[in-house]
């Protein structure tokens, strides 16, 4: 993530994936109360027409003083666990290629700076096979954030006793079927989402490295650029991030059919007829809440690790 592509030390794609996914991890940390509070407020008044329910979480902060105030502060930490196995696989795969397609100006142009179109491919591509690699971790940490004290509770409740006991009964139950049951929920979310920041992310730093701006001081215009690619991406990822959180959430019947909707484009369809446009941007400040810190938080991590890396490297050659 080095502002000047040229100076960067070419590494293997084994590293940059392990460094994604660490620099990934260590922003998930961070993130995650906000993740349940966002999953708890796309959930709320589900198929239900607008004013038809009692809303239980007014906003953003009073979600998280009732679950804190019903649950326990360690709620706001439900389904941490699979959140960064999840993290370790998405980003470990989409930072890695990422950074090791800009090495190898595979998607820069002849002057260095970020080419737009194969930013997109690659970025979103990558997404997608993180999003549906990841697709078992995705579901039960969006299963267990929505599991919530009666009095607060919102959506279908899976009442899982905890993350392992959870996997061991889906592959009892299924096997891969069953682990990988709405592994295309994520898709769009996932293509739309990786695609927006990582572009928006290498323009903002070419921008600001054209103007000569923090151009000595690379943690901070990863900072600037990341601040920027993220919350662009929470404008154009948030329909997508409803409808992922519906599907993985919903009642499953015997045979493994969705009880609620059949796929993406009936989600869609019946979250509009039923709660209009606003239904789809249900949690829109709590998903630029959680989206453009870890934005910043993911990228600036790797971009430090990556120092460090080629610190170790330097240090160890010499030696």
């Amino acid at each position: 993530m080095n502002a000047e592509p040229n100076s960067i030390s070419i590494k293997p794609l084994g590293i940059e994936i392990a460094i994604g996914g660490l620099a990934a991890v260590g922003a998930g940390f961070f993130t995650n109360p906000i993740d349940v509070i966002k999953v708890r407020l796309q959930l709320q008044g589900e198929l239900a027409a607008r004013y038809s329910y009692k809303k239980i979480y007014k906003n953003t902060l009073h979600a998280g003083y009732l679950i804190a105030k019903h649950e326990g502060v360690l709620a706001l930490q439900a389904g941490i666990v699979p959140a960064l196995y999840f993290q370790v696989v998405l980003n470990g795969i989409r930072l890695g290629i990422y950074n090791w397609a800009k090495d190898h100006e595979f998607i820069t142009n002849k002057k260095g700076n970020t080419a737009v179109f194969s930013t997109v491919i690659v970025t979103g591509t990558c997404g997608c096979i993180g999003a549906v690699l990841g697709s078992p971790f995705y579901m039960l940490k969006t299963q267990l954030q929505s599991q919530s004290a009666q009095s607060i509770a919102v959506g279908y409740q899976h009442n899982h006793a905890g993350t392992w006991c959870t996997f061991k009964s889906l592959w009892k139950e299924g096997g891969i079927a069953a682990l990988y049951r709405g592994w295309y929920a994520n898709i769009p979310r996932l293509f739309v989402g990786s695609a927006t920041q990582l572009t928006a992310f290498g323009l903002a730093a070419d921008w600001l490295h054209s103007m000569q701006v923090l151009t000595d001081q690379p943690i901070l215009l990863t900072f600037a650029a990341s601040l920027i690619g993220g919350s662009c991406v929470a404008l154009t990822i948030q329909p997508f991030d409803v409808l992922a959180t519906r599907l993985y959430n919903q009642r499953v019947e015997p045979g493994g059919k969705g009880a609620l909707y059949n796929g993406l484009l009936d989600a869609l369809i019946k979250i509009f007829r039923t709660e209009g446009v606003t239904g789809l941007y249900k949690g829109l400040f709590p998903t630029w809440m959680r989206i453009a810190p870890h934005t910043v938080l993911c990228l600036v991590f790797y971009e430090k690790l990556d120092q460090l890396y080629d610190t170790f490297r330097t240090n160890v050659t010499k030696a």
